[in-house]
C-alpha cells in the first residue's frame, strides 16, 4: 500500500501498486483527509479485493520486490 499527499486533490491517495502490476486496479483506489483516513479505507479496499479475489478462485498478486535505498 501507498500513501501519498496529492496537492491536486488536497487528500491523502492510496494505491495498491501489486493490484496495478497484475492490471486488478488503475491507479489510486481511495483516499482520505488525513493520513489516518486514508490508511483505514486503502485497508478496506485491500480487504475488499482479496475478498473478491477469493470468492473467484482468482490468485492474489505476487509482491514487488523494492531495493532497499
Amino acid at each position: 500500500m501507498l500513501i501519498q499527499w496529492s496537492d491536486e486533490d488536497q487528500a491523502y491517495l492510496v494505491r495498491l501498486p501489486d493490484w496495478e502490476r497484475a492490471e486488478r486496479v488503475l491507479g489510486p483506489v481511495t483516499h482520505g483527509d488525513t493520513y489516518a483516513e486514508a490508511l483505514e479505507h486503502g485497508l478496506e479496499a485491500l480487504e475488499a479485493l482479496i475478498a473478491s479475489a477469493h470468492k473467484h478462485h482468482e490468485a492474489l498478486p505476487e509482491a514487488q520486490t523494492f531495493a532497499a535505498v
